[in-house]
């Protein structure tokens, strides 16, 4: 549940949980007919047998309860199974938003030397488009290190 690798722990719990219910329906229905086995009020059952229902029905109880306690921890586990993928999708959406950033940079830049203004000092410069190649690539880096640094990569 709690590995680092992404498994597909939902399909398990589903499973587990459609077996516990099927146990509550094959034990809750037991309940009615063993208290009347223990109180002597079915037909043809002797008083004399009462000791040895009340032990059914004891361990009819306490496997409800476990049956009970199984259901409850299995819900729990589905909701720290969500929470997880949430968390998953949240590391997920960081470090896509670190690399967009990273390329808008570059974006951006061509974006403006596209326009083609007539008066930009960089257009008639011999080495322009290495310098603004260079600004584009030393920004990115700059951006890389920082989200690296920050743990969004």
């Amino acid at each position: 549940m709690f590995s680092t690798a992404r498994t597909e722990d939902s399909a398990r719990i589903y499973v587990l949980k459609r077996e516990i219910a099927e146990m509550r329906r094959a034990v809750g229905p037991l309940r009615e007919p063993m208290a009347r086995f223990v109180s002597g009020r079915a037909p043809g059952v002797p008083e004399e047998a009462a000791p040895f229902f009340r032990d059914v029905q004891d361990h009819l109880v306490r496997v409800s309860e476990v049956i009970d306690t199984l259901d409850s921890l299995l819900s729990t586990a589905f909701d720290a199974y969500l929470a997880r993928v949430a968390v998953q999708q949240n590391d997920d959406m960081r470090k896509i938003s670190a690399w967009v950033a990273i390329a808008a940079v570059g974006t951006l830049i061509a974006g403006v030397y596209g326009m083609n203004f007539t008066y930009m000092p960089e257009l008639h410069y011999r080495y322009g488009y290495f310098v603004v190649l260079g600004v584009m690539v030393g920004a990115s880096v700059v951006l890389y290190r920082l989200f690296k640094k920050s743990g969004w990569l």
